[in-house]
């Protein structure tokens, strides 16, 4: 059969609160966002591994409270001067630096609403500001990980819809089973599913599944 270059046209996420996916991996994660403005602290970290929904629900929250998002790499004296609610990105991937972490740390001093974000717990973070260890260490700190059948199932189905692409349950159960249990897993597989089947002329089934799992 012949193939057509598939247009390289991108999936429009869906970010809102219903379409985020909870389940027993991010469950303490989910509640605390949602108990906003009620917090117990003023600021907490979100972790977890890349396609995991930390950044998702961040921004859900970000949309709630009026918050700007931020890359920790970005981060300046500017920052200080707001007091609205801030969302900031990535902490553990941005390098030791005593500039960013005496804004990071003057952040946590004023108690105004805080979401940071990382890969890795907070208490594995190493700052050159040694005030910010006992800081670091600290926080409220909530995992997104460690998914289960029924959430890395419902993520499929969303990226799919996200794809505006309707596809048989037969097609989700077979990816999750066959596939690494990892929200990045299932995330690179749909997208190479959608390309296929748009380069072949042909819908997202259980066949192409098959043939796509084998070829893996």
């Amino acid at each position: 059969m012949a193939s057509q270059i598939p247009l390289p046209l991108p999936a429009t996420a869906r970010l809102g609160r219903a379409d985020f996916i909870s389940g027993p991996g991010n469950a303490a994660a989910v509640a605390f966002v949602d108990s906003w403005p009620g917090w117990t602290a003023p600021a907490a970290v979100l972790y977890g591994p890349t396609g995991s929904g930390k950044s998702h629900l961040a921004g859900i929250w970000a949309e709630r409270a009026g918050a700007k998002t931020i890359a920790a790499l970005e981060l300046g004296h500017d920052c200080l001067g707001s007091t609205a609610p801030l969302v900031v990105e990535d902490v553990d991937a941005a390098p030791p630096g005593r500039e960013r972490e005496a804004v990071l740390f003057a952040l946590l001093e004023r108690g105004h609403s805080l979401i940071l974000t990382s890969a890795t717990p907070p208490a594995s973070w190493s700052p050159e500001i040694p005030d910010l260890i006992s800081r670091f260490a600290a926080l409220l700190a909530f995992p997104l990980w460690a998914p289960d059948e029924a959430l890395l199932e419902g993520l499929a189905r969303k990226l799919f819809a996200d794809r505006q692409l309707q596809v048989p349950e037969s097609v989700i159960v077979q990816m999750i089973r066959a596939l690494e249990r990892s929200p990045g897993a299932v995330r690179d597989f749909v997208a190479r599913a959608d390309n296929a089947a748009l380069a072949e002329k042909r819908p997202v089934s259980l066949g192409l599944i098959r043939e796509l799992l084998a070829g893996a």
